[in-house]
């Protein structure tokens, strides 16, 4: 029977419904990526490979697996893990799991974004350290959101729903994006803007773009100096779209106002002084991190799976 390979514990229902069509599963059976060498050991001659943004998917592990496999099932939106031309070249399909985590992913985007502007960590450490000493007029004073001006790099599914929970706090909203969202230009009136103007004028950035050759570093030292010092800077998108470098020197100089973080640039590593910058929100990479979610992504990797092995078109085609 064909052999699928899970890099990680999942939710159900992936490996039971994997199991239910006759495949055989073996699965890593901790939350923790496997190392290198052992996924290289257990994917030879796998049909099917489950993977993670944390595992690479390049040559050496195509070679690995040899001539059966014929399909890597991503579990995630992103698939900046794959090497995508090396799976062509062996005829190798490659899906993802989009628009199931869409609106989970807005939510903690919202999340992230309301600690950091009323400065929430901040006052929850001062109540957790008994440093409180009562009600001061300027006590962690915050941003303040109705009638803010909201700037999203990346008007896809997950901007598009952080911008609709954006009107009901009274929003503005601009966007930069090579392509035009008819949802922000209609029912939601935002404006669509090259980035060099956004930047200036928003008060909460909040970046939604897929990591690329194009978007490494997009935020650079450069481009953060062109932000209001009073602005707050939301990442649930990649962590290397940002220059986390940059960043904490912007925080730390005051050229920023705050961050809210649920991605890194070296994962799971902190940037040198991250950590130690009271105006940051840290949070690590729960975006899609709600049970329904999870388990929406699991049925369609084995969807993914199911529709390669059997010859069909898979529903969520990266390649």
């Amino acid at each position: 029977m064909p052999r699928v390979l899970i890099t990680r514990r999942l939710p159900p229902p992936a490996a039971e419904r994997l199991r239910a069509a006759g495949l055989t599963i073996e699965m890593v059976d901790q939350d923790e990526p496997p190392s290198r060498a052992e996924l290289l050991a257990r994917v030879r001659g796998c049909a099917a490979l489950i993977t993670m943004l944390s595992e690479r998917v390049d040559a050496e592990l195509l070679d690995a697996a040899g001539p059966d496999l014929r399909v890597v099932a991503n579990y995630a939106v992103g698939f900046n893990n794959i090497d995508l031309d090396a799976c062509r070249q062996r005829n190798v399909r490659v899906t993802n799991t989009p628009g199931v985590l869409t609106e989970a992913t807005a939510d903690l985007t919202w999340a992230l974004l309301l600690a950091a502007a009323r400065r929430v960590v901040e006052g929850d450490r001062l109540m957790r350290t008994g440093t409180w000493t009562g009600w001061q007029p300027q006590q962690l004073l915050g941003l303040e959101l109705h009638g803010a001006v909201l700037g999203l790099i990346g008007a896809g599914r997950i901007g598009a729903a952080v911008a609709r929970r954006a009107v009901g706090f009274g929003m503005r909203i601009v966007y930069a994006d090579p392509r035009p969202c008819a949802e922000l230009d209609g029912p939601l009136g935002a404006q669509r803007v090259p980035l060099a103007e956004l930047l200036p004028q928003v008060d909460v950035l909040s970046l939604h773009v897929p990591l690329t050759p194009e978007t490494r570093h997009l935020l650079d030292a450069r481009a953060l100096a062109q932000v209001k010092p009073t602005a707050i800077l939301v990442n649930t998108s990649r962590g290397p779209v940002v220059d986390e470098g940059a960043l904490v020197a912007a925080l730390r100089a005051g050229r920023l106002a705050a961050a809210g973080l649920d991605v890194y640039e070296d994962e799971p590593r902190l940037a040198p002084g991250l950590a130690e910058l009271p105006n940051v929100v840290l949070l690590p990479h729960l975006g899609s991190a709600t049970v329904l979610t999870r388990q929406r992504m699991s049925a369609l990797v084995a969807d993914n799976v199911l529709a390669v092995l059997a010859g069909r078109e898979p529903p969520n085609a990266v390649t």
